[in-house]
């Protein structure tokens, strides 16, 4: 059973995927609707897209299968958060020594980013972390 943490996540997901997809859904009940009309068996309640989208509830795989085919987005990103890709081949991550010799821009940029308030190192890091997320879901 998924945790409450868990729920949050796959909500935020799929109201990210939701925003992004060309599938203008405004309300549980629209979500609801359009989801059903692709869903090969058992159809849903606007009540069950409400849980979706506020992380009380997560759909079962088959349901997940069908919304992350229909919104093009992964399923193994719309249900764990990691992409494909990077799922498929984690590796080791990189040592400091594995970083080699910085480009003049690049060793620009972590000065800049050491010389920040910690709040602002954090929100750069965060948009740093959403970009290459995207770049690596949205790019297919």
């Amino acid at each position: 059973m998924p945790s409450p943490e868990e729920k949050q996540a796959f909500a935020s997901r799929l109201k990210q995927a939701l925003t992004r997809s060309s599938k203008k859904i405004e309300s549980p009940s629209e979500l609801a609707l359009q989801f059903n009309l692709r869903h090969p068996s058992e159809p849903i309640s606007a009540q069950a897209a409400h849980k979706w989208l506020n992380g009380k509830a997560m759909p079962t795989v088959d349901k997940m299968e069908t919304l992350a085919g229909w919104l093009g987005v992964p399923l193994q990103w719309l249900r764990y958060g990691i992409p494909e890709t990077t799922a498929k081949s984690r590796s080791k991550p990189a040592k400091k020594s594995d970083l080699g010799n910085l480009a003049a821009d690049e060793a620009e940029l972590i000065m800049r980013l050491r010389a920040m308030p910690e709040a602002r190192r954090k929100l750069i890091m965060d948009l740093v972390g959403q970009l290459s997320l995207d770049g690596e879901m949205w790019s297919e």
